[in-house]
C-alpha cells in the first residue's frame, strides 16, 4: 500500500469534485509533517488557490473534509494556514507494515533485462607498490554506488583499469633485477604487492644517493645548484637503466616482459587479497599495457576526421577554445601516448565489450580537470554517453598524526588499516564485555564484520566530495553514528526475536489491520521504514553512499527510541506483542539491506 499515492490520487479526485479542475501530478506536494504539529504528511495548499479561488484556509478545509470522506488513508487533518497536515489512519500504517513485510528487498527496484547499462570504474591501482588509503576509499566508494546503482533497477558492470606499464614499473623491475636476489613472495612470505613495493622504495634510495653524488660532483665542477640537480636526476644511471628497460619492454623484448608478467602476477595476487578483505570485486578488469595502443589509434582516427590537429613537432593535440578550456596534448611528439590517450583507448575496449549507457569514474578530485576533458573528447569521437559521463569525484582521506604507522612512512598501507580496525574492534569488544559465552571462532568473525563495518562506515558516512580525518578509535564507538552502533542494534532486534520463536511466540503472516491500536513511535517507525525506498532513490540521483548510511543511522536511533519507551517481550497485550515483533523484524531487515548496499556486514549476535 503505497499511502502517499493513495492520497494524491483522492486529492486529484477531490480538486476536480470541488472545483471542477483537472491538475497535474506535479502539483500535489505531500511532505512529512514537522515534529511541532499534529499529522503524518502534509499538503501544500497553495498551488490550487487559482483553481479553488479562496484563501489558502479556506481551499484546505474543503480538502481535507473530503479526504476524511472519501479516502480511507486519511483519519483526519488540520489546517496551518496554506498547509493540511493529515492524520493517517492506523488501519493504513498497518496495512503498509503488511507490504513492507511480505517484501524481502522493500524499497529496492529489480533491474529489468532492458534496463539501463551502467558502467562504475574504481580502484585504479599501480602495480608498483601495495593499495593505501586513498584507494581504501576508492573502493568503498566504488562498490557501494554500484550496490545503490543496481537498487535503483540499473544493470551494473564494476570494472577496474590496472595502470600496468611505464617508467614506475620499470623502477620495481630493475631494483628486482640489482637487489633481489630472486626473492619471491613464497622466500620472503611478504605478500606480492608489498615485495614489489619494497623494491620500488629501494630503487628510489638509491637514485636519491647517485643524484646526490652527482649534483654535489657538478656544483664541484662550477655548475648553479639548481642546474646541478636537475642534470643529475636526468644522467644518474639508474634512471638511464630504468628509461632502457622501457625502451625493451615498449619494443617487445621476451625477457624484460617475462619479468614484467611475473612480477606483474605476484601484485595482482596481493591486490586479490586486499580486495577480499575490503569485500570488493570486479565484473571486468582491464589493463593499461592493452589499452594505451588503442587510444594512439582512435586519436589518428579522430585526426584523420580533422576533430584534432598536429602541430609542427609532430604532436597532436585537440583545441577546446570552443568549449571555454585551452589545447590538450593528445600525442607526444615521438608518438608515445599521455593518460588522455590511454583513457580514450580504454572507453572504445569498454563500449566493445559493453553497450553502455552510463559511464561513471570513481577517481579523486584532483583529476576533475581530465575528466571534464575526457568528457568532451569521447563526445567528439562519437560515444553516446561521452557528454554525460560521470566523474564521481571524492576528496582527500588522512589519518590523525601517530595513529597508525605505515610502511613506507608516507601513506598508511591498506593492509595495515584493515588488521588494526580488526584488532581494535576484537579489544574493544572485549572491554565492553561482548564476547562472553562464544567461541574463539565467533570471536574472529565478529570482530572482522565489526572491523570492518566501522572502518566502511565511517568512510561512507561522510560527503564524498569532502575530505576527511579517519579516526580508528572513534569509528568503532558502539554508540553514536558509527557502523559497530547499527550492527549492535541489529544484533539486538535478532536476539529479541530468537528469544520471541523459543518462547512460541507466532507471529501470522499478515497482521490485521482492522481495529489496529499504534503508538505513535510504532507510527513513526513505519513511516521511518517506508522513506527507505526514497532514500534509495535519491542516493542514487545524488551517486551518494552518505544519503544510505545517515538512513541507517536514523532508522536506528528511531528505533533505540522506541525499544527504549516500549517493551516487545513482555508487552500483555498479545496482539500489541505481536506487532511490534513485526515492526522490529522489519527494521532488522531493512538495517542489513541499506548496509548491504554500503558493502556492510550485520552480525546476528554480538
Amino acid at each position: 500500500m503505497n499511502i502517499e499515492a493513495m492520497i494524491a490520487d483522492a486529492v486529484k479526485a477531490g480538486i476536480k469534485a470541488i472545483y471542477g479542475q483537472d491538475v497535474p501530478d506535479k502539483m500535489v506536494q505531500l511532505q512529512k509533517t514537522k515534529r511541532e504539529f499534529e499529522g503524518n504528511l502534509t499538503l501544500v495548499v497553495f498551488p490550487f488557490l487559482k483553481v479553488s479561488k479562496k484563501k489558502p484556509e479556506e481551499t484546505a478545509e474543503e480538502i481535507g473534509r473530503y479526504l476524511v470522506d472519501n479516502c480511507t488513508a486519511v483519519a483526519s487533518y488540520n489546517v496551518v494556514k496554506g498547509f493540511l497536515n493529515l492524520v493517517v489512519s492506523k488501519a493504513a500504517w498497518v496495512e503498509l507494515l503488511n507490504d513492507i513485510d511480505a517484501d524481502p528487498a522493500f524499497g529496492e527496484r529489480k533491474a529489468a533485462a532492458d534496463a539501463p547499462l551502467v558502467m562504475i570504474e574504481y580502484s585504479s591501482p599501480n602495480t608498483n607498490k601495495p593499495l593505501h588509503l586513498g584507494h581504501v576509499r576508492n573502493n568503498l566508494l566504488g562498490w557501494s554506488l554500484a550496490q545503490i546503482m543496481q537498487a535503483n533497477g540499473n544493470r551494473v558492470v564494476k570494472t577496474n583499469i590496472v595502470n600496468d606499464r611505464g617508467i614506475h614499473i620499470c623502477k620495481s623491475m630493475l631494483a628486482w633485477l640489482k637487489w633481489g636476489n630472486g626473492e619471491t613472495p613464497e622466500s620472503s612470505g611478504k605478500k606480492g604487492d608489498h615485495l614489489i613495493g619494497d623494491y620500488y622504495v629501494a630503487f628510489d634510495k638509491h637514485y636519491r644517493e647517485e643524484v646526490k653524488e652527482l649534483a654535489a660532483k657538478y656544483v664541484a665542477e662550477g655548475m648553479a645548484a639548481d642546474e646541478a640537480e636537475k642534470k643529475a636526476k636526468e644522467e644518474a644511471p639508474l634512471i638511464k637503466e630504468a628509461h632502457e628497460m622501457l625502451v625493451k619492454w615498449e619494443q617487445g623484448d621476451e625477457d624484460v616482459r617475462a619479468l614484467w608478467r611475473k612480477m606483474n602476477s605476484w601484485v595482482y595476487a596481493g591486490f586479490d587479497e586486499t580486495y577480499k578483505a575490503l569485500g570488493v570485486g570486479f565484473d571486468k578488469i582491464y589493463y593499461e599495457s592493452d589499452t594505451y595502443l588503442r587510444g594512439k589509434a582512435k586519436v589518428e582516427e579522430g585526426l584523420a576526421k580533422g576533430l584534432f590537429e598536429r602541430h609542427e613537432d609532430g604532436s597532436v593535440w585537440a583545441d577546446l577554445a570552443a568549449d571555454g578550456l585551452d589545447q590538450k596534448l593528445l600525442l607526444r611528439s615521438d608518438g608515445t601516448s599521455v593518460y588522455m590517450t590511454q583513457d580514450i583507448g580504454t572507453a572504445e575496449m569498454r563500449f566493445n565489450d559493453y553497450p553502455i549507457d552510463k559511464m561513471i569514474y570513481v577517481v579523486g578530485n584532483e583529476q576533475n580537470y581530465h575528466f571534464q576533458v575526457l568528457s568532451i573528447l569521447l563526445d567528439r569521437l562519437g560515444f553516446k554517453w561521452g557528454k554525460e559521463l560521470v566523474h564521481f569525484s571524492y576528496g582527500m582521506v588522512e589519518l590523525p598524526n601517530g595513529k597508525m604507522k605505515s610502511r613506507e612512512g608516507t601513506v598508511v598501507d591498506a593492509d595495515d588499516l584493515i588488521a588494526e580496525m580488526i584488532a581494535q574492534a576484537r579489544r574493544t569488544s572485549e572491554e565492553l564485555g561482548k564476547f562472553d559465552d562464544i567461541s574463539e571462532e565467533e570471536r574472529n568473525e565478529i570482530a572482522r564484520i565489526v572491523g570492518m563495518g566501522a572502518l566502511k562506515y565511517f568512510i561512507l558516512k561522510v560527503d564524498a566530495r569532502k575530505n576527511m580525518l579517519f579516526n580508528p578509535e572513534e569509528s568503532i564507538d558502539f554508540n553514536g553514528n558509527t557502523g559497530p552502533f547499527i550492527q549492535y542494534t541489529h544484533a539486538r532486534i535478532r536476539s529479541i526475536l530468537r528469544k520471541a520463536e523459543a518462547e512460541g511466540v507466532g507471529v501470522p503472516e499478515k497482521l490485521d489491520a482492522a481495529g489496529a491500536e499504534l503508538a505513535d513511535k510504532e507510527v513513526e517507525l513505519i513511516q521511518k521504514l517506508n522513506e527507505f525506498g526514497a532514500a534509495v532513490e535519491q542516493a542514487g540521483k545524488d551517486y551518494s553512499p552518505s544519503g544510505i548510511a545517515n538512513y541507517c543511522y536514523e532508522l536506528t536511533k528511531e528505533f533505540n527510541q522506541f525499544y527504549h519507551d516500549y517493551s516487545i517481550l513482555k508487552e500483555p497485550d498479545a496482539a500489541k506483542k505481536v506487532l511490534r515483533l513485526v515492526l522490529a523484524r522489519n527494521v532488522a531487515k531493512t538495517i542489513k539491506n541499506g548496509m548491504a548496499l554500503l558493502g556492510i556486514e550485520v552480525p546476528e549476535r554480538m
